[in-house]
C-alpha cells in the first residue's frame, strides 16, 4: 500500500486532498500540531472505510519536520506522496504585525516546506521515486498588503516548487503546487477541487509532469 504523508493537516484543503488519495487506496498519514483536531478528522476518513493514522508535528520546528519524515518512512518504507499544506493565515499589516509574529508565520510558511522537502527528497532521489505536493496560494501572484506574512510564503512556496523542479524531475522526483486562487472552506466544492487538482497532478505521466496548476483554472 502506498503511504500520503500530509503535514499541516486541516479541514479543508488538507483533509479533502487526503481523502481523494484515500479513494486510490493510499495510507492516509495526518499530521498537525494540535492532535485532538488530527485525530477528528482522521477519524472522519475511517468512518468511510480509508486507512487513516495521525501524528503530532509543529511546522515551526525544522528539527520536528525531519523527525516526522524520518518516522514515517521507517514504519512505511517510503513516503510516495507528501503533502505540505501549513500556514498560519494572518490578517496583519506591515505596521501591524509584531516582528516576532512575522518570523513565527514564515517558519511555518515556508520554513517548514523547506524541512520537509529536504527530509522527504533525500530517500524519494534514493529511490527515483516519490511525488511532493505543496499547498500554494494566489497571494503567491497577488500579494496582499492585508495578509503580508501568507502572501510572502506562498511566494516562497511557488519559487520554491518552481526553482526545484526540474532538478528533482531528474532524480525521477515530482515537486509541484496548487496555486489556490479562491477562499476554501471545510467540506467545500472547492476544497474538493484543490483535491482533484493534486491528485491530476500525481497522475501525470513523467513524461508530461508539470510545476503548477491553478484552482480555479486561470
Amino acid at each position: 500500500m502506498k503511504t500520503f504523508l500530509s503535514i499541516g493537516s486541516g479541514p479543508g484543503n488538507g483533509l479533502a486532498t487526503a481523502e481523494r488519495f484515500a479513494r486510490e487506496g493510499f495510507r492516509i498519514v495526518l499530521s498537525a500540531r494540535n492532535a485532538d483536531k488530527t485525530a477528528a478528522l482522521a477519524a472522519q476518513l475511517q468512518d468511510k472505510g480509508y486507512q487513516a493514522e495521525t501524528r503530532t508535528v509543529d511546522a515551526s520546528d525544522p528539527a520536528a519536520v525531519a523527525a516526522l519524515v524520518s518516522a514515517v518512512e521507517q514504519q512505511y518504507g517510503a513516503i510516495d506522496v507528501l503533502h505540505y499544506n501549513a500556514a498560519n493565515l494572518r490578517q496583519a499589516t506591515l505596521q501591524s504585525q509584531p516582528r516576532e509574529s512575522f518570523v513565527g508565520d514564515l517558519a511555518v510558511n515556508i520554513g517548514g516546506a523547506l524541512a520537509a522537502v529536504q527530509a522527504a527528497s533525500a530517500k524519494m532521489t534514493q529511490n527515483k521515486s516519490g511525488t511532493i505536493l505543496l499547498t500554494g496560494g494566489g497571494f503567491a501572484l497577488y500579494p496582499s498588503p492585508d495578509y503580508l506574512s501568507l502572501s510572502i510564503g506562498k511566494a516562497g512556496i511557488r519559487t520554491l516548487t518552481l526553482g526545484l523542479f526540474e532538478s528533482l524531475r531528474k532524480e525521477g522526483v515530482h515537486i509541484a503546487t496548487v496555486t489556490v486562487a479562491t477562499f476554501v472552506t471545510a467540506g467545500s466544492k472547492e476544497a474538493e477541487g484543490v483535491g482533484e487538482r493534486f491528485w491530476q497532478l500525481y497522475a501525470q505521466p513523467e513524461a508530461e509532469w508539470t510545476a503548477e496548476l491553478m484552482y480555479p483554472a486561470s
